[in-house]
């Protein structure tokens, strides 16, 4: 496809997308839509100066593109409204420093894809392994509830927070937190946002897995911190590098994902996870445990670590898991489980800023894992993710073997996968989007320049095996236009 279609297709696209601004309002920034549509940013530039010339937009040099206004009578000129600059930066000696909000890395795996594209940037279950009849018929008995639609306590229903608190404890030591030691929160995102925000203040460095999940970085941007990545490897984060990064930056917080960690997949080694909480617990740091692929495992995956919240009786660690990723995207039903002192900020937190998770979501909650269905759920999405999961590194490896697979994961939703040298990563998930794939770039996943260029390939989402090698064949495409020449190869598919 040659620069002007793939113009022209993005115009169009814009042209159908700004009927849902105001007029003066501003569409997203260059970089956002180049993230968004997997398009180089000439073609952005070139597609907005079309949508400009037609009188659909109106670009500002440095302040970005807005809804033009509609044609009629003339109206008076837009306030001006460049003080919000500083108004929105933070005031330091040196003068004000922009406060950075960049949710594009979220996007692009909430953003739904084109009719006909195949979904690799998906991060939820396919349709076909949501519980849907088991939701409807728990959120009909919720309902049906007394004091159902009545206010619920602030820190959640305590059944549900025991139940919880079972699940992180259950198979860890004494010292696993109790239903009095978790709030109830709306979703995993929305947990980790109060972790931050209540261990960190504005300016203070975060200790990070490098890569890691960009909703977190996301996160402890927008409340002012400071990401400071520490590598892991293929047995997760690193001890020995925790430790001097400590020493180095002060920092008083540590995310993790011990488990099926995102993107990598590593599982943090079992002689590694005492000594994390260790090193944490004699720098006087927090350890902020994101949970969130507990129930995602395969069927191979064999006896899980227990959390690392199982095992702390002295309130290292923070926790937090969700029942979203393994339900559906609108059962936004998470939990945070904390000791001590940082119970009570947290719960501050969390009631400032939500009140409290609507109370027949968490009946529903309940209802759902109290069934019969749920356990059969949790079997019917292990035994379905393997075949996926194999299918898609198989293909991989047949039809795009430039594509370095690190080892595939025994759970979670993903394969984690690095392009040759040389390669443009606009260029390359521009390209499969064209092709009819959608993928996720690598850049969002590092908080510093990353060492090469990486893509995120889901499988969780993709209706079967025949799609994941329909959407392959497709990937396959787009890389022999976009992968340095000579880098591509493999045997081709049937069409």
């Amino acid at each position: 496809m040659t620069e002007r279609s793939s113009v022209a297709d993005l115009a169009r696209t814009l042209r159908e997308e700004v009927d849902r601004y105001s007029p003066g309002e501003r569409l997203p920034s260059s970089r956002a839509l180049v993230e968004r549509y997997r398009v180089s940013p000439v073609t952005v530039s070139r597609a907005l100066a079309q949508l400009a010339a037609e009188g659909v937009v109106v670009t500002r040099p440095g302040a970005g593109a807005y809804r033009a206004e509609p044609s009629g009578p003339a109206k008076p000129a837009p306030g001006d409204t460049s003080w919000q600059e500083v108004a929105l930066s933070a005031q330091t000696a040196a003068g004000p420093v922009p406060r950075s909000v960049d949710a594009s890395g979220v996007l692009v795996t909430l953003a739904e894809p084109p009719p006909g594209v195949i979904e690799f940037n998906g991060g939820y279950l396919h349709p076909s392994l949501q519980p849907e009849r088991a939701l409807a018929a728990a959120l009909a008995r919720a309902g049906r509830r007394p004091g159902a639609w009545n206010r619920p306590p602030t820190d959640g229903l305590f059944e549900l927070r025991a139940w919880f608190a079972r699940q992180i404890a259950g198979l860890g030591g004494e010292g696993g937190p109790t239903g009095a030691d978790v709030l109830i929160t709306a979703g995993g995102q929305s947990a980790l946002t109060t972790a931050l925000r209540a261990l960190a203040p504005p300016g203070a460095p975060v200790l990070v897995e490098s890569p890691t999940y960009p909703g977190m970085l996301a996160v402890a941007r927008a409340a002012g911190q400071r990401p400071v990545p520490v590598p892991v490897d293929a047995d997760g984060l690193r001890p020995e590098l925790l430790a001097a990064a400590l020493r180095a930056t002060g920092a008083r917080v540590l995310v993790c994902q011990p488990l099926f960690q995102n993107p990598t997949g590593a599982v943090l080694a079992r002689e590694r996870r005492r000594e994390v909480v260790r090193i944490a617990r004699e720098a006087g740091a927090f350890v902020v445990e994101d949970d969130f692929a507990r129930s995602l495992a395969q069927e191979d995956a064999g006896a899980l670590p227990p959390p690392l919240a199982a095992d702390d009786p002295d309130g290292v660690v923070v926790h937090l898991r969700s029942l979203t990723k393994i339900t559906s995207p609108s059962l936004r039903v998470g939990a945070l489980a904390a000791r001590g002192p940082v119970l009570e900020r947290l719960r501050a937190i969390h009631v400032v800023d939500q009140f409290f998770v609507p109370r027949p979501l968490q009946e529903a909650a309940l209802e759902l894992v109290g069934s019969p269905a749920w356990p059969r759920h949790l079997r019917a999405v292990a035994a379905a993710l393997r075949p996926r999961r194999d299918h898609l590194a198989a293909e991989l490896r047949r039809q795009v073997p430039a594509l370095v697979q690190a080892a595939a994961p025994r759970g979670g939703f993903h394969l984690w996968v690095r392009a040759p040298e040389g390669t443009d990563e606009a260029a390359l998930t521009g390209a499969a989007l064209r092709a009819g794939v959608a993928v996720t770039p690598g850049r969002p996943y590092f908080c510093a320049e990353p060492p090469a260029v990486h893509l995120r390939l889901g499988f969780a989402a993709t209706a079967g095996t025949a799609e994941i090698t329909e959407g392959v064949r497709r990937l396959r495409t787009a890389c022999a236009q976009a992968l340095p020449h000579g880098a591509g190869g493999g045997e081709p598919a049937p069409a």
